[in-house]
């Protein structure tokens, strides 16, 4: 993201990852729990995390303080919409999933704007995320679908807002106090696991029998669509603040639509590819509009490991190592 050379790269692999996340769902829901989907992405993925992490050669945050707002931060945009989003697939389609998801770029720039953390954003870039709400409306016609308004879609878009305020939460609260975001990533999703192994009980305790395709598709929905996309979409709030982190968001019915079209039989018809059109014509102008260079403070965050681990040494009970 931003104005560095991984910019395009990590942006697509973002929205490819998160986009996918749905279609992973989906197939694991055949078998599994809400509960138990929730449950095992968190936890998968903070096991992944935890080994990268330490094969950075970091550590995890020590202090009562910084393990308190991970806490709420994984409640927020972690445990809270996975389970929604589990919740919610068991009716709703994938594609549908990915362009309810994509309000939360919406959220997070009316958060950010009614809390003073957002400044009034370009007119370039507020045409772009206005743009691509239209295309999201678009694809998701609202004015041409019975029985539209569920417990179930409005599950996920209570999961959309909730990364919202994660989002915003994770921005004021965590970033740029000195402490490695693969550190912070990995002990919120261990943080997360905490919360999702409570929510087993409701439904999660029978022992599950997965097919091996089931277990393929949990497994890529922890390591990949949890593992990777979080500690990506860290990254890029640390670096470029929780609005342009939620922006990708717009992408997301691209990839999902697409998917769930291919792979699961979805519908695909010219009004919703006129409005991936309109989507990443949305995300050009966002990107265009967006913040400038990252501060010092934030460049930190995009060095080696060994340069991060050096820059952290010293800087207080939440230091690197």
């Amino acid at each position: 993201m931003g104005a560095g050379p991984w910019a395009v790269p990590r942006l697509g692999v973002l929205a490819l990852l998160w986009g996918s996340t749905f279609l992973w769902i989906k197939v694991a829901l055949a078998e599994l729990s809400p509960a138990q989907v929730t449950f095992a992405r968190c936890a998968l993925g903070a096991a992944a995390l935890l080994a990268a992490c330490r094969w950075a050669g970091h550590r995890l945050p020590r202090d009562r303080a910084t393990w308190s707002r991970l806490v709420v931060a994984a409640f927020l945009c972690n445990a809270l919409p996975f389970a929604l989003f589990s919740v919610g697939q068991r009716t709703v389609d994938s594609g549908v999933a990915g362009v309810l998801n994509a309000t939360t770029p919406f959220w997070a720039l009316l958060l950010g704007i009614a809390l003073g953390a957002e400044r009034t954003p370009r007119p370039i870039r507020l045409t772009g995320l206005l743009l691509g709400f239209a295309g999201v409306t678009l694809i998701f016609a609202p004015w041409g679908r019975a029985g539209l308004v569920s417990v179930d879609s409005l599950a996920i878009l209570g999961a959309a807002a909730s990364y919202a305020v994660g989002f915003a939460w994770m921005g004021r609260e965590l970033a740029g106090r000195g402490v490695p975001t693969i550190a912070l990533s990995a002990a919120q999703l261990v943080a997360a696991t905490g919360w999702s192994l409570l929510a087993l009980p409701a439904g999660g305790l029978t022992a599950p029998r997965p097919t091996p395709a089931t277990a393929i598709a949990v497994l890529v929905l922890g390591v990949l669509c949890t593992a990777v996309t979080f500690h990506l979409t860290f990254r890029v709030i640390a670096e470029e603040g929780a609005t342009n982190a939620a922006a990708v968001g717009y992408l997301l019915p691209v990839v999902s639509v697409a998917l769930g079209a291919v792979f699961l039989g979805e519908s695909l018809t010219p009004r919703t590819v006129a409005g991936m059109v309109v989507v990443l014509a949305g995300v050009a102008l966002t990107r265009r509009g967006a913040a400038p260079p990252p501060t010092p403070v934030a460049e930190a965050a995009t060095r080696t490991p060994v340069a991060t681990l050096r820059a952290t040494e010293g800087t207080g009970p939440g230091r690197g190592r």
